[in-house]
């Protein structure tokens, strides 16, 4: 089985049930329960349990990230994310302080004012659309805001975004077909092309933003390549705007829905860093990761062969009791919550702290402003698999 036609399956696997994608958790429970450890013929094994999960994330030199033959149309393995030791370690010691949480609360000012732009242009509506209204758009512009770009460029950025990821939206065809593949590679061959005239732009006059910091970091005597550079942009684009929009949709279809949540973020804003927290575990935006064996091994007593798929329900090790008292259910003043909705191990995501902070500032800005609000009545949200967004969400403002 090659690495691209085992991602695909597992792509077919979690888009086989939409069910599970609006509502995970009994799944992961029945899972957890029954088969922690589950082979599926023609896809790999599935590991749900929290101990499971923890052994192949950490683990790398058996559970590869290393899979260069992907479908988002990538010229070389994205950096840090599919890099393994003991090259990966060269690299995060580059990116890990730039993306520091000292310099992310730097960003903290620009993001409020984004949020509040935002929010400004619909506070008085009585409905919008969560997604494309905030949601989509929100984390694009702080993604634009740390290259030192325009704003004007959002609409850009996501079409080239979605043209990776969800190339049967643009093309109006199903994914793997001739025409969705070759929209996926025009968009990665654009992508590639933008990247490397900002970087042109960079050399010739610097400025105080991520890209110029890229060009110049070196650590050890180690600095990033050219090519380095295009790669890391290449998962920034594509990771740095889907999973936070995902993550927001995940937040405020709970909160939406559930109006006892909804008022506690509204009358306690100091315990947003750790509703954040529960809910990142509760709802896991990035279900599963995907790893490949690089040798017959092991886990939890199942067989995994060389060569073989091995996908962690992240997901699901977030609602494992084991590791979480009362993992079943939400409690917004947990006094530890060891979660791995950014993964876990030497590949723990890169931008968690970015992260972080764009969640806490959007639910403190958006409670403050906008204390009630529902989901329109009758909507059910549909959830893409995998990376849990939604498409349209019709959200009501006001009593």
């Amino acid at each position: 089985m090659t690495e691209q036609a085992a991602g695909s399956r597992v792509d077919d696997l979690l888009a086989s049930n939409t069910d599970m994608a609006r509502e995970p958790q009994p799944t992961y429970e029945m899972l957890r329960r029954s088969s922690p450890i589950l082979r599926l013929e023609g896809v790999g094994v599935l590991a749900s349990s929290r101990a499971a999960v923890d052994e192949i994330l950490r683990e790398p030199e058996v559970f590869s990230s290393n899979m260069s033959a992907t479908d988002l149309k990538n010229r070389r393995p994205l950096i840090p994310l599919q890099i393994d030791p003991p090259a990966h370690r060269n690299y995060r010691k580059i990116l890990d302080p730039l993306f520091a949480p000292q310099r992310m609360k730097l960003l903290e000012e620009p993001i409020t004012g984004l949020v509040n732009e935002l929010i400004d242009a619909f506070a008085d509506d009585d409905e919008i659309d969560f997604a494309r209204q905030f949601s989509v758009p929100f984390p694009s512009q702080v993604f634009l805001t740390m290259l030192g770009l325009p704003l004007e460029e959002l609409p850009r950025f996501l079409t080239m975004k979605d043209g990776i990821i969800r190339p049967d939206h643009a093309t109006g065809e199903p994914r793997g077909t001739a025409v969705t593949e070759e929209h996926q590679q025009a968009t990665a061959d654009s992508i590639y092309a933008y990247f490397e005239e900002l970087l042109a732009e960079r050399r010739q006059a610097p400025r105080d933003d991520i890209v110029s910091h890229f060009l110049n970091a070196e650590v050890d005597g180690h600095r990033l390549s050219h090519e380095d550079i295009l790669d890391i942009c290449f998962l920034f684009l594509i990771a740095g705007l889907d999973t936070v929009t995902a993550s927001l949709d995940c937040f405020y279809g709970h909160l939406s829905q559930h109006p006892e949540a909804r008022r506690h973020v509204v009358e306690h804003p100091e315990s947003i860093p750790d509703v954040v927290e529960e809910l990142l575990r509760w709802e896991t935006p990035v279900m599963a990761v995907v790893r490949i064996a690089t040798r017959d091994a092991e886990i939890a007593g199942c067989p995994v062969h060389q060569g073989e798929q091995v996908m962690a329900l992240i997901g699901a090790a977030n609602l494992d009791d084991t590791e979480c008292p009362d993992a079943g259910e939400l409690h917004w003043d947990r006094d530890v919550n060891r979660h791995i909705a950014f993964g876990g191990g030497i590949h723990r995501c890169l931008g968690s702290h970015l992260a972080r902070l764009e969640l806490r500032v959007a639910l403190g800005e958006w409670h403050r402003r906008i204390p009630e609000y529902r989901l329109k009545p009758g909507v059910e949200l549909d959830f893409t698999p995998g990376i849990r967004a939604v498409d349209t969400f019709p959200l009501l403002l006001g009593p």
